[in-house]
């Protein structure tokens, strides 16, 4: 099934008659996306999926993080937004995800650890925010709310985000602009340059989030992170920072684990959310469970 009508239609008076029918991209698990022809433009239209809203997401929030991104070069063009159909049109680029045997080595990951640090220290301030522990909480109501199974580890998880947020502090950790989702099918490469897509989930963050959700997602070693820190300071990996990004690995299960039992009870698409979630609940409980964890929140805590 295409784009609904009333899309079609709205996306034309600003682009120019669709040109061919629409092809549905594979990939999402939350919204519905499309590659187009409109006039002599290619893009690619992402329309929201069902209640989407719930899960923290804002589109004009996403539109402002997008754009940002396209100024900074590190994200394809917004060519058009159509808040009343929750749709945002960009410039669709020749690039392919980065699978991570590729993104764990230079020149792509340094030249995604330079994207980040670009947009978290140039792009404006956004209009949403992205604390972990805040949305573990929200999603935690939501689903009881919406009748799903809460699991203890579920309770568990929130209760370790507070603890790990409560050990990362400084100025390192003040809020910036963040992607938050940085999964391997939003990073795409062209084999000159890396576009990072998908911004819906952007927000006033800690940069850290993003750097370990990075990592966790995309399965990088200690030495990977520690070459991924070098990359995004251009000095040395710390200690203190080592440990602060291990520990916004587990942060990035936390949301993960949640926003999977929120999507059981909200979610259309055709998906095993119970099954995501159940699998960042077990690998959040190995990580917990490395003996190196509490050293982890020591040294992330000292100055």
């Amino acid at each position: 099934m295409g784009p609904p009508r009333a899309v079609i239609d709205a996306v034309q008076d600003q682009l120019g008659p669709l040109a061919g029918a629409p092809v549905a991209l594979g990939g999402g698990i939350t919204n519905h996306n499309f590659r187009a022809r409109f006039g002599e433009v290619e893009v690619v239209l992402r329309i929201a999926g069902h209640q989407t809203e719930l899960l923290g997401i804002d589109r004009a929030s996403e539109q402002v993080a997008t754009h940002a991104a396209a100024k900074l070069g590190i994200a394809p063009a917004v060519l058009a937004f159509i808040p009343e159909h929750s749709c945002l049109v960009t410039a669709f680029v020749p690039g392919v995800p980065l699978v991570d045997t590729v993104l764990r080595e230079p020149p792509a990951m340094v030249k995604v650890a330079r994207a980040l640090r670009a947009f978290h220290e140039h792009a404006p301030a956004l209009p949403t925010s992205f604390d972990v522990p805040q949305i573990a909480r929200d999603y935690l109501t939501l689903a009881r709310e919406r009748g799903a199974e809460l699991s203890s580890a579920a309770w568990d998880a929130a209760q370790l985000a507070d603890r790990i947020a409560g050990a990362l502090t400084g100025p390192e950790h003040a809020l910036v602009p963040c992607h938050d989702d940085l999964l391997a099918a939003n990073l795409l490469g062209d084999g000159k340059r890396v576009w990072l897509v998908d911004w819906e989930y952007a927000g006033m963050g800690d940069r850290y989030f993003d750097l370990g959700n990075l990592s966790i997602n995309n399965g990088f070693t200690d030495a990977d992170d520690r070459a991924l820190l070098a990359a995004y300071w251009d000095e040395p990996c710390t200690d203190r920072r080592f440990a602060a990004l291990r520990l916004m690995r587990s942060m990035s299960d936390v949301r993960e684990a949640l926003w999977g039992t929120v999507q059981v009870a909200i979610s259309e698409l055709d998906f095993d959310f119970a099954g995501y979630a159940a699998r960042h609940l077990r690998r959040l409980a190995a990580t917990t469970a490395d003996p190196r964890f509490e050293g982890w929140l020591r040294d992330a805590a000292t100055p």
